[in-house]
């Protein structure tokens, strides 16, 4: 199994498995990088919970290539913190944290998911908050050679990032003050939203920072939907990204099996 290219995303794979252990059982899959979602209850974690995420990645003798900033509850439906009044102030304290995990880790890719709209501020107040945070966090990642990571999302209704000229019309506002922020390319997420994924790819070539694959419907592994991930991938190719490519999916049976598709 040729799995040079992919990495797993451990939050949503191996979830059979306590989340520390799954790295290592990644690794047993024969793969060198992983990702995460942000890992921890609270937008804070204490050293020791830092520490033991932390030994998990390097015990596990993989990569951490991609680590989401903190996102609010997920399971509730909060998908990021950084574009509310209410909740801005956590994102700003969460990003030494993340970047310092980051540092330590070798990671260098961190999504900041946009935020959800909320009742009581103009979506212009939220984008112009949204601007100065993700700034901030750019300038930061750029520090460390980082970059910060902007992502449209499906499935929630008050989420405004829904196709990538979204996203890009986020990026490039941001770029004016720090160049270190780029488009995260989720074939599923783009798809689900009605996108048109290879014009997306075609167009903003140069904006694409991360990419993470799913089929759909059902969000499980390539070929088990409609979505010509193959031909994405070749799309993504040709146009210049030689990234990673992050399996972001539910697997329809056991990981293990989720695999067989790149062979």
């Amino acid at each position: 199994m040729n799995t040079a290219r992919f990495a797993v995303n451990c939050s949503i794979l191996f979830t059979e498995l306590p989340l520390l252990e799954r790295p290592a059982a990644a690794k047993a899959a024969g793969f060198e990088a992983v990702e995460f979602w942000w890992p921890f209850d609270t937008h804070l974690p204490g050293d020791a919970e830092v520490d033991a995420f932390e030994r998990a990645i390097t015990d596990a003798g993989v990569q951490l290539i991609g680590l989401n900033f903190a996102a609010g509850d997920l399971p509730a439906g909060d998908r990021g913190l950084l574009s509310s009044p209410d909740t801005a102030r956590e994102f700003r304290d969460n990003i030494p944290v993340a970047l310092g995990i980051g540092e330590r880790l070798g990671c260098r890719a961190f999504n900041a998911l946009y935020g959800n709209r909320v009742d009581g501020f103009s979506p212009e107040a939220q984008d112009e908050l949204a601007a100065e945070n993700l700034a901030l966090a750019a300038t930061a990642a750029g520090a460390l050679g980082g970059v910060v990571l902007v992502e449209p999302v499906s499935g929630v209704d008050r989420y405004p990032l829904k196709t990538a000229a979204d996203a890009v019309a986020v990026v490039d506002r941001v770029r004016r003050q720090s160049g270190a922020i780029g488009l995260l390319l989720d074939i599923y997420h783009l798809t689900v939203n009605g996108d048109d994924v290879s014009t997306a790819i075609t167009r903003f070539a140069d904006r694409i920072a991360h990419v993470q694959i799913a089929d759909a419907p059902g969000r499980n592994e390539p070929g088990t939907g409609k979505i010509p991930v193959d031909q994405h991938l070749a799309d993504l190719a040709t146009a210049g990204y030689d990234g990673w490519i992050a399996l972001e999916y539910k697997p329809s049976g056991s990981t293990a099996e989720s695999f067989d598709w790149i062979r």
